[in-house]
């Protein structure tokens, strides 16, 4: 009588992926608020400032750029819901549009340095050897600069416009994401998978593209999320110096750098509304990167 074969379940590394596409979205969206309200939060911020700055012109109530010197300077009313600033200028619709030109700064510049840091960290940490070297000691000589100096340098040497700004700050994040990408890279590299896929023949252009690079994407989603609030941050910063994006487009930063000297006294809402906006941004942000950082790491998923 011949004995029937064992059975072995065997438990792939997407199987919990593969779970939680089973469970279906709204499931994990519900899990994710009760495990992590504060991320919840700040997603839900967040959410609220990506729709202001897609609907903008829906539902903005002037025109951001249009001038009327009867109004100068208005409080809060019914008409001008914050006010308006020295030229008459509406505020609400200010900064409805000011979410639209932080966003586009600040996820740009985040996807340009997280997409290049991440590639320079991944030829990095899978080449090794001397080339791991020369590229770390550039990348210690980039982040041994403070991020706002480095971007205040930046944005001096090209000059006030969205695409260089979002140039100017991307340069300075990229050897963190680089940094990031590289410590997740040397320890997958040595995974048998990896092994085998050598001792097959595969080339190494493919072994770091096709193998490695999709298991690093958790670190690089809590990276962007991340470095997202401190590139929306600079941005408001180069702006307020005067070095940011250049008139006219409405931005948070370049608001304060207008009101903030001259008529926060007189017209406080000129400063407290877009004080709050930045600080909503970047807060909401911080959150949602904390949250995503404790969930997608093995390490912390339990904390």
């Amino acid at each position: 009588m011949a004995a029937e074969p064992a059975t072995v379940e065997v438990r792939l590394p997407g199987a919990a992926g593969a779970q939680v596409s089973r469970e279906g979205i709204v499931p994990t969206i519900a899990r994710f608020c009760r495990k992590k309200p504060l991320g919840a939060a700040g997603a839900a911020i967040m959410l609220a400032i990506v729709l202001m700055a897609v609907f903008a012109d829906v539902i903005q109530t002037h025109d951001p750029i249009a001038t009327e010197a009867a109004d100068t300077l208005a409080r809060p009313s019914a008409t001008h819901w914050m006010g308006t600033d020295h030229l008459g200028r509406d505020i609400y619709s200010r900064i409805i549009h000011g979410a639209r030109v932080s966003l586009m700064v600040g996820v740009g510049s985040t996807i340009v340095a997280s997409v290049f840091g991440g590639i320079i960290g991944l030829l990095s940490g899978y080449v090794g050897g001397k080339t791991d070297l020369i590229v770390q000691r550039v990348m210690d000589i980039l982040q041994g600069l403070p991020l706002l100096v480095l971007a205040l340098v930046m944005s001096a040497a090209l000059g006030p416009s969205i695409p260089n700004v979002i140039l100017a700050i991307s340069i300075p994040i990229m050897p963190r994401a680089a940094r990031v990408i590289r410590a997740s890279v040397l320890s997958i590299r040595e995974f048998q998978y990896v092994e085998a896929a050598r001792a097959l023949g595969v080339t190494h252009l493919r072994i770091a593209f096709r193998h490695i690079l999709p298991n690093t994407v958790g670190p690089f989603i809590v990276l962007a999320t991340a470095q997202l609030g401190s590139a929306i941050l600079v941005e408001a910063t180069l702006s307020f110096l005067g070095l940011g994006v250049p008139e006219p487009y409405p931005s948070w930063g370049r608001m304060l750098s207008v009101s903030a000297a001259e008529y926060a006294q007189k017209a406080p809402h000129l400063v407290l509304f877009p004080g709050i906006a930045i600080s909503l941004a970047v807060f909401g942000s911080n959150l949602l990167g904390d949250a995503l950082r404790d969930t997608l790491d093995p390490r912390l998923r339990g904390a």
